[in-house]
């Protein structure tokens, strides 16, 4: 056999091999009932059990917009909690479906973990939080030279201090822990003068303090930190199916397609409207992610459009009341997009 006839045939395997590995985590998913999704240990408005052990957040409802789209019920998942070293090791192992848990995407990570990300759901930026009893004539980051900051190992966070520091010529004392929990409670006994992290989690973090009005997050925004949901490389369905879910979630907010006005909108005469929800006879938005017609309609149902879920988790309608910001629609003066569902 010539080397032609044999590049040929493996091509033809690796095909079939890539084929047959594409379907795999959804034919898992649907075999076991649920998605198992990776989320964080618990952090206010993202992800965190409640008293009963009923995971809420926006990365809660992202997980649970996924089981939508494929089950018709976005109660079917299960959540393992993971911290910031455990999270990736956790989904390449297989031992979670999805990872969506405040992880920033970066190259680094999308070329040598194993693992895609699938969008971006919430754009963010490192900050800093101080005591401002503690530190009352500190009004910059700028004047933090010399400071003791405390920061989780194994994050973008632990990186992008030491540049800023380096960019600014400036010294500081880095106070690391591996856990989220261990860093806050480090910062709230006065171990540090500083803790920096994403500002959504500062913010987050500031509402379960004792005396939250005495703590502030300085004005600098020292990185871009774009966070979002991840899967395991070499699974183009399951990627497909989160990629989309999250866009099906940007485009319903868009075109005005709410969990308390799905009703009427199925009534609704807009081609596109129709052709989203799946409506038309001729429809196929389903068929090429391996999912019936209705998955958009059971997302909004289910779980709602992205500005619903950004609203009741982490904005105006929540005790974080973070402004939409880079997170508002394109049309808005925002960053969150979405390609046709056509």
């Amino acid at each position: 056999m010539n080397k032609f006839m044999v590049g040929i045939l493996g091509g033809a395997v690796m095909a079939l091999g890539a084929s047959t590995a594409s379907a795999a985590t959804l034919d898992d998913v649907k075999a076991k009932g649920f998605v198992q999704c990776g989320v964080h240990t618990g952090l206010a408005g993202f992800a965190a059990p409640d008293d009963a052990g009923e995971w809420t957040g926006f990365d809660v409802d992202m997980c649970r917009a996924v089981a939508a789209a494929v089950f018709g019920d976005a109660d079917s998942v299960q959540y393992t909690p993971t911290n910031a070293t455990e999270r990736f090791t956790a989904l390449q192992s297989g031992e979670i479906d999805l990872l969506a848990r405040n992880t920033t995407w970066t190259l680094t990570r999308d070329t040598t973990l194993g693992l895609t990300f699938a969008g971006v759901n919430y754009y963010d930026g490192q900050g800093f939080m101080i005591n401002q009893t503690a530190l009352p004539d500190i009004n910059s980051a700028l004047q933090l030279s010399g400071a003791a900051i405390c920061v989780q190992s194994g994050t973008t966070t632990e990186l992008n201090l030491a540049d800023y520091f380096a960019a600014n010529n400036m010294e500081y004392n880095p106070v690391v822990f591996q856990g989220f929990e261990e860093t806050n409670a480090a910062y709230e006994a006065g171990r540090c003068d500083a803790y920096t992290t994403d500002a959504s989690g500062l913010y987050a973090l500031r509402l379960t303090l004792a005396n939250p009005d005495e703590h502030v997050v300085l004005p600098e925004i020292i990185s871009k930190e774009p966070l979002g949901p991840a899967v395991r490389q070499g699974d183009e369905q399951w990627f497909n199916i989160v990629k989309w879910t999250l866009f099906a979630m940007v485009q319903a907010e868009e075109l005005g397609i709410t969990s308390e006005n799905l009703e009427e909108m199925l009534s609704s005469e807009s081609p596109e409207v129709r052709r989203v929800l799946g409506l038309e006879d001729e429809s196929t938005i389903g068929q090429g992610l391996g999912l019936e017609n209705d998955w958009v309609q059971a997302i909004v149902r289910e779980v709602g459009n992205y500005g619903e879920v950004f609203d009741r988790n982490i904005g105006t309608g929540s005790p974080l009341a973070i402004a939409r910001g880079l997170n508002a629609l394109w049309t808005d003066g925002g960053l969150q997009y979405a390609p046709p569902l056509r």
